[in-house]
């Protein structure tokens, strides 16, 4: 199972049960719009930006010839960044991820369920569909400024498996928050635990640094990612902007790099 699934999946959290409600007032499509990193976060934290994935959740409700289809677009942002740990040597390991999704109002209130989700309901999502991350456990809660609104972060430490290595890290997860374009945007920061000393302060940055004016054409040729950057800019004729708009197939094949890699 990949990543983008399952953290997709913080989208499609109770539509099932909504989605008959959201069929009789008519509202059968619902979208959110895609947010990243500041470009000058990145570049300092040395992140890079490597696909922007549209997560297209459906649900059919009725019976009979009254079925319709519900269907909610969430966008997922990867960033990842190359870090070298005792037999890894260059590799993403380390992975900020900022997923959209929209809200769905029904008689003044919003119904997706994202919103009230605290921080461990977020990561117990991760941890039920993850085979390669186990035994999470609550560190600490702060408070933290996303998109100018004040939220819960918390850090966790896990057990995660990557690259057939076992290693300890530290999974950082925020609150929902309401971006400009009344969505919810939850962020999720991991990287290995022995690298805390500097990718913690960075993680927290990358929370910071979120904006909604992101070029949706950057596919990771970011500058601060090591050979991998130095190698993006030897390459301009490369698959800028195609993998963007197409994140399935980008995804797919970074899904392997990160410590949330390929999972079946």
């Amino acid at each position: 199972m990949k990543r983008r699934t399952v953290l997709g999946g913080l989208g499609a959290a109770g539509l099932a049960s909504l989605s008959g409600c959201l069929g009789l007032v008519g509202m059968d499509e619902h979208e959110s719009s895609p947010v990243g990193v500041a470009a000058s976060v990145r570049d300092e934290t040395g992140y890079a930006q490597t696909a922007i994935d549209d997560i297209v959740v459906e649900e059919e409700v009725g019976v009979s010839a009254a079925t319709e289809t519900i269907s909610v677009t969430n966008y997922l942002t990867e960033h990842e960044k190359e870090v070298s740990i005792g037999p890894l040597v260059s590799q993403r390991a380390a992975v900020f991820i900022a997923l959209t999704t929209p809200q769905i109002g029904i008689a003044g209130r919003n119904v997706n369920p994202v919103e009230d989700m605290t921080t461990e309901e977020l990561i117990e999502l991760v941890e039920e569909n993850y085979d390669d991350i186990s035994n999470i456990s609550r560190e600490e809660d702060d408070e933290i400024t996303v998109l100018g609104s004040e939220t819960t972060r918390s850090r966790f430490d896990a057990d995660a498996t990557f690259d057939g290595h076992e290693f300890t890290v530290d999974v950082h997860v925020s609150e929902a928050v309401e971006t400009e374009d009344d969505d919810l945007l939850v962020t999720i920061g991991v990287y290995p635990q022995e690298l805390r000393g500097q990718e913690e302060e960075n993680v927290l940055a990358l929370m910071n640094g979120m904006t909604a004016d992101i070029d949706t054409n950057d596919d990771g040729d970011d500058e601060g990612t090591g050979d991998e950057s130095d190698e993006n800019e030897n390459d301009e004729s490369g698959d800028d902007g195609n993998d963007s708009e197409n994140g399935d197939d980008d995804g797919d094949e970074d899904d392997d790099g990160g410590v949330l890699g390929t999972l079946e």
